[in-house]
């Protein structure tokens, strides 16, 4: 059942709804905008109302996945490893070839459930860091890191804190063209080029 609970939430995570919500605009991510399939390339090449909403049905997938595990085992560590599922999922979603998001809005939601304190803390970061620097990639970085250094801070359970830490990896690493442009000067701005 355990392996189940993982799965469904790898396939929850593989539901590709900033895909779906741009073609719904005739719009395919993959060849627009920064060519991600993510809640930012939809607010870039959609606008905000369809940007807000993918990211906020990015964010149920994880909170779903998590719930979902809650409620047929004890303890943290399948609800953690099917809340990671999700974020997988959502970066490397089966029905796109493997080519999805950043998993930012996933973890997000996935870790609301898990240390919403730090979630909470990781989402003040983000407001900073995007407006300091009007750069999503900053904030979506930074808070992924500081969810990760929250979540162990605040004694979370070691399994949470170490799939906080996980999740970070993989957003930062999802995120390494965006390094590239920072060190090069060309990463993009909100409300810029």
């Amino acid at each position: 059942m355990n392996a189940i609970v993982i799965a469904a939430g790898y396939l929850l995570g593989s539901i590709p709804f900033a895909f779906l919500l741009a073609r719904r605009k005739g719009i395919d991510l993959r060849r627009a905008g920064s060519g991600n399939v993510g809640a930012t390339n939809v607010l870039r090449t959609t606008g905000a109302s369809l940007g807000v909403l993918a990211m906020a049905l990015d964010g149920m997938k994880g909170v779903l996945a998590v719930l979902l595990a809650q409620g047929v085992a004890t303890g943290s560590s399948v609800p953690v490893a099917a809340g990671l599922a999700s974020v997988v999922g959502h970066v490397y979603p089966a029905w796109l070839r493997f080519r999805g998001g950043k998993g930012v809005a996933t973890a997000a939601g996935a870790f609301a459930v898990l240390a919403p304190l730090a979630v909470a803390i990781a989402g003040g970061v983000f407001a900073i860091a995007v407006l300091t620097t009007r750069m999503i990639s900053v904030g979506s970085m930074s808070a992924a890191v500081a969810l990760a250094v929250a979540a162990i801070a605040m004694d979370s359970p070691r399994l949470v804190s170490a799939g906080a830490a996980i999740a970070a990896a993989l957003v930062v690493y999802r995120h390494r063209s965006n390094l590239a442009r920072l060190i090069a000067g060309t990463e993009r701005r909100v409300g810029g080029a």
